[in-house]
């Protein structure tokens, strides 16, 4: 069964979604060729924005700097029901571009899941700039990609075009948030949905496979 995924390495719920859509597989026993697709929340951002995270979530969705730290605060309790440690305190916000670029080279050499869970716990736990092609390139390294491959990505060019081909694609599927499960292109599971409505459609999935 393959599975392709659409999501952001600074999207809460994509995080959140990931641990549940795992669940889901081990409850299922069904084995998964999984796919990690690019959307990029916010393609404009720039690769050190000003301003807390507090502040900006307060901007997009107008409400007040409190409201936007009392959702914060109901994210990390929602998280840590799933295993997850989150710290909004120290995450440090940033244009996904180049993290989205070296996620395709990790599934070039088998290592795309291993980069995915790398990033988003460095961001939302450890509070790395993934935004930086430095710190992008240490992550990349602790999940054994080769420093030389991830260099030349980095300093050029390379995936810019698959990034946006991922991109494409979501629109082309109506997808407008994340995360986004397409299960074997026909069945469509949008958001971080519980591990018991994941496990029935992969259930479901597999039955009419």
């Amino acid at each position: 069964m393959k599975v392709e995924i659409w999501s952001d390495v600074v999207c809460p719920w994509c995080y959140i979604g990931k641990r549940r859509f795992e669940a889901a597989v081990e409850q299922a026993d069904i084995h998964v060729e999984l796919v990690w697709r690019s959307f990029e929340l916010d393609p404009e951002a720039s690769s050190a924005p000003e301003g807390s995270l507090a502040e900006e979530l307060a901007l997009k969705y107008r409400m007040s700097v409190e409201e936007a730290r009392g959702m914060m605060d109901h994210m990390t309790r929602t998280a840590a029901r799933e295993g997850l440690s989150f710290d909004f305190e120290r995450a440090r916000r940033g244009n996904t571009l180049d993290a989205h670029r070296l996620l395709h080279l990790a599934r070039e050499r088998g290592k795309q899941s291993k980069m995915k869970e790398r990033l988003l716990r460095a961001y939302f736990t450890e509070g790395r700039a993934i935004a930086e092609r430095g710190e992008l390139a240490t992550l990349a390294a602790e999940v054994g990609l080769d420093a030389g491959e991830v260099e030349k990505v980095l300093s050029g060019p390379d995936y810019v075009d698959v990034v946006r081909e991922d991109e494409d694609r979501a629109r082309s599927l109506g997808i407008r948030g994340v995360p986004f499960f397409l299960i074997d292109e026909t069945l469509a599971v949008s958001g971080a949905q519980s591990t018991d409505l994941m496990r029935q459609a992969l259930e479901r999935a597999a039955s009419t496979g």
